[in-house]
């Protein structure tokens, strides 16, 4: 297993943490005029008798929209064509192997979707009007997958690359197996990270400008703004989704509570959350300040998109090729696998990684800056989802750093 960094008995802490700020989030966006102030007067005054107002119940429709959008990804996840791609070498070995097919998932998605409100078969309101219900049944469906997925572990694994640790909880937490499948060809993972997390983003972005739409007429320029900046993020996700595949998250990280869970509750109701806050709270940029944030923030996703791009092609052509013009400087480093074997790695030093290590994070950060900011200072709630990422990629760095440092 790897390093662990989290104390084991500390994970139903936070877990339980990262539920209740899930529902505080959506009741304060759509229910408390985007204040947190507002909702702990309202628990303050009303006590537990109203916690259910926060915290609702899982519905019937909740669970229709779920399984219906879940069994439509998983489906085109299958069904659709895509260039075969190998994943990076396991340290047991194993090359696992994917069908690149995101983009074509993301189109078909998104036509889809608006199709069904544009040809009035199904109104996407009504995923708002559920919201609260939506993320109890994520929130309970998602722990349920999670026991399965550890019981796989134990039962079925899908290669060697799994294991227990000896310990229950944080074989739950972190996760029994690396690249667990169902079958030879569904990735569980690329599920979880790409085709429900990230694909249910691009969706709840839709989702709240129709909302907004529906309610006022018409759609404001800052969720405009908001809106073509998560879907060209989301898009440049899916464009690269064969890079990310290589990631820590995919290569490194088992398939456990701590990375599905995220992907299936945390994604979907904190990522997206500047845009639930502009759907009862329109702001009036104006075309000059609307146009400014819309260009920063599109160059800091193209920033973003270009270091990873410069890494792809320098590993791709094992260092023979130009950054920036000039033939790139590089780290030769070399380590012993788990099998004693001695083997190499280049590490790219210029362009853009050549600024500083991590690099790429600095415009991802500030990308969701720029799609939060439209929301301009009212509140604070809109910019919880910057200083969350900041903490997570803070610490994912330093993750990689003792990662590579013990390699």
């Amino acid at each position: 297993m790897s390093s662990l960094r989290h104390p084991a008995h500390l994970w139903a802490m936070g877990k339980s943490n990262d539920t209740m700020i899930s529902y505080t989030v959506w009741y304060t966006m759509v229910h408390a005029d985007g204040s947190v102030l507002q909702t702990f007067e309202y628990v303050e005054k009303h006590g537990l008798q109203r916690l259910k107002d926060i915290c609702p119940a899982p519905s019937p429709i909740a669970w229709k929209i779920i399984a219906c959008f879940g069994a439509f990804e998983a489906i085109l996840q299958l069904a659709l064509p895509g260039k075969r791609v190998e994943g990076p070498i396991s340290s047991a070995g194993n090359v696992p192997v994917y069908k690149a097919n995101g983009l074509l998932a993301y189109a078909v998605t998104l036509v889809t979707y608006i199709s069904l409100w544009w040809f009035e078969i199904f109104n996407p309101a009504i995923v708002y009007d559920h919201l609260g219900e939506i993320y109890s049944a994520l929130i309970m469906g998602s722990l349920v997958f999670c026991i399965l997925l550890y019981l796989k572990g134990h039962l079925a694994p899908s290669s060697s690359d799994s294991g227990s640790s000896g310990n229950f909880i944080i074989d739950f937490y972190w996760g029994m197996e690396l690249y667990p499948r169902i079958g030879k060809n569904f990735d569980i993972k690329v599920f979880t990270n790409c085709r429900f997390g990230m694909m249910s983003c691009a969706v709840l972005a839709i989702t709240y400008c129709i909302k907004q739409y529906e309610m006022n007429g018409g759609v404001s320029d800052s969720m405009l703004v908001n809106t073509v900046l998560m879907l060209v993020y989301i898009t440049k996700f899916f464009w690269w989704e064969a890079g990310y595949w290589c990631t820590m998250d995919i290569a490194h990280d088992r398939a456990g509570f701590y990375i599905c869970w995220g992907c299936l509750v945390w994604v979907p109701s904190i990522y997206t959350s500047p845009g639930m806050y502009l759907v009862n709270h329109p702001v009036h940029l104006g075309t000059q300040l609307a146009l400014l944030i819309l260009a920063s923030g599109l160059l800091c996703i193209y920033v973003n998109y270009d270091c990873d791009r410069q890494k792809q092609v320098f590993r791709r052509t094992n260092g023979k090729c130009l950054i920036w013009g000039k033939a790139p400087s590089k780290i030769v480093a070399s380590y012993k696998t788990e099998k004693g074997e001695t083997k190499t790695s280049l590490l790219l030093s210029s362009g853009w990684w050549g600024l500083s290590r991590h690099f790429h994070y600095v415009p991802e950060i500030l990308a969701a800056f720029f799609w939060s900011v439209p929301a301009l200072f009212n509140h604070f709630l809109p910019y919880f989802y910057v200083i969350f990422l900041t903490m997570l990629l803070l610490d994912r760095a330093t993750r990689d750093d003792d990662r590579c440092s013990t390699k």
